[in-house]
């Protein structure tokens, strides 16, 4: 396995290695000094470091507790799905890394150096799993790629749930509707030339138009809710983000003064997350779309994303003073929607320095429109119960194929004694785990001579 490490790592891409290698030592430099980490759970506790009411040690053993679980069962089994990495495998160890390393010029450049090495060594470390399973007698690495495929079609109906969420489930039944009519209209139109015009009929993709039509259905309804007003009939002179804003301004000028390091963080991701590079991934729905070629499907996915992470990055950022690596995500969307790596790296830097600067008219503006803001926290909601499913049934067609009725035993098996454990694991990340374990138990099988 040594070996096939070294081998893999000589064989790695060296722009793309280099350029995961930039991400993961400026990244593991910012968690280092506070400036940005990717765990949203973490960030609360940065300034509890900062301001001296909690010990480098307990951050950083905090910091592993919360993101190796995720790194282990969460970012790597989707990574080895496709030749493209999740990036909470590498910036949730670029989290433990900064915080791990000492608060000193010292610890600076080390955290740096060792970002790098974890980089490159995740780079080549998944791609010398996939060349190891490739080798066994039972090679699943095809079955495996299928998990996800469940995903992109039921991706389209994560906005009538967030609307049933959040308006009930009429109105989250209407956008079913309007998702469905989208669906089938696109289908049945096929391949469209406009009379003969194009010599190259244009195909369009009937999962990403339902998802845009739902996407509008769902924003449609979030921007019609205002706020409630007061019993004199008059809106609220003060919105609470604004007032946390003012509460605050000293943690904004904090993110404003390291501007220049997540504006490069910014133009660097956006570049890994093009088509031509495919090597980083925002979300599960995405990378699975993107291992796939739907370049347009996968850039709708990550602004529904993006736009879900809004409120989120943006309130934890103003009541902090810490920031995000990728930011709100929208440099994914720059990345898918350019793709081509200097207009994507001049773009993402243009969004990440956009979204600073701005970081508090826009928790303004969210007081304006809170139905955008709670649609927000019920994207993530729904987009999480709609992977758990889908990965699940991914996982026991893929298992099936592996191992025919065995498969679809173990993984509803390791679904439901999962909920009985006292450290579960993430159940949208059981699919592909208990697929993995499949694969592994079918070359067990096969070497013992039972199958």
């Amino acid at each position: 396995m040594g070996f096939e490490f070294l081998t893999r790592l000589m064989e790695i891409d060296p722009t793309k290695a280099g350029l995961l290698a930039l991400i993961g030592g400026i990244s593991a430099m910012m968690a280092n000094r506070g400036v940005a980490v990717f765990h949203d759970g973490l960030r609360p506790l940065v300034p509890e470091y900062l301001e001296g009411r909690m010990s480098r040690k307990v951050l950083a053993t905090t910091s592993f507790a919360l993101s190796f679980g995720l790194v282990i069962g969460f970012g790597i089994p989707f990574s080895l799905a496709a030749p493209i990495i999740l990036v909470h495998s590498l910036l949730l160890g670029t989290d433990v890394i900064g915080t791990w390393c000492a608060d000193s010029r010292k610890g600076f450049i080390l955290s740096g150096v060792i970002g790098v090495v974890y980089s490159i060594a995740l780079m080549a470390g998944l791609r010398s799993v996939v060349d190891a399973f490739a080798h066994l007698p039972v090679n699943f690495m095809n079955q495996l790629s299928k998990v996800g495929e469940p995903i992109i079609v039921c991706f389209a109906l994560f906005p009538a749930l967030v609307v049933a969420y959040q308006y009930g489930y009429r109105k989250g039944l209407w956008v079913l509707v309007v998702t469905l009519t989208g669906y089938l209209a696109t289908q049945s139109l096929g391949a469209m030339s406009f009379g003969g015009r194009l010599s190259k009929p244009v195909n369009l993709d009937p999962n990403g138009i339902a998802l845009l039509l739902a996407m509008v259905a769902m924003f449609y309804f979030a921007i019609k809710e205002r706020p409630a007003k007061a019993a004199d009939g008059q809106a609220p002179a003060v919105g609470a983000n604004e007032m946390l804003v003012g509460l605050f301004s000293t943690r904004i000028q904090r993110i404003q003064k390291n501007i220049w390091y997540l504006v490069l963080s910014g133009g660097l991701v956006a570049v890994a997350g093009t088509m031509s590079f495919s090597l980083l991934a925002e979300g599960p729905v995405s990378l699975q779309l993107m291992a796939q070629g739907e370049g347009t499907s996968a850039m709708l996915v990550a602004l529904a994303r993006a736009i879900s992470f809004v409120p989120l990055v943006g309130t934890t950022a103003i009541a902090t003073g810490v920031y995000s690596p990728e930011g709100m995500k929208f440099v994914f969307v720059a990345g898918l929607a350019t793709n081509n790596p200097w207009i994507a790296f001049i773009s993402g830097c243009v969004i990440m320095f956009a979204e600073i600067r701005l970081l508090g008219k826009i928790a303004i503006w969210l007081d304006k429109y809170p139905g955008v803001k709670a649609c927000g926290d019920h994207i993530r909601t729904a987009i999480t119960r709609m992977l758990e499913v889908s990965l699940l049934v991914g996982g026991m067609m893929a298992s099936n194929a592996i191992l025919p009725g065995m498969g679809f035993l173990v993984v509803a098996g390791i679904y439901l004694l999962n909920r009985t454990s006292k450290r579960p694991l993430v159940e949208m990340a059981i699919g592909p785990i208990a697929t993995i374990i499949v694969g592994i138990l079918a070359n067990v099988i096969n070497l013992v001579g039972l199958g």
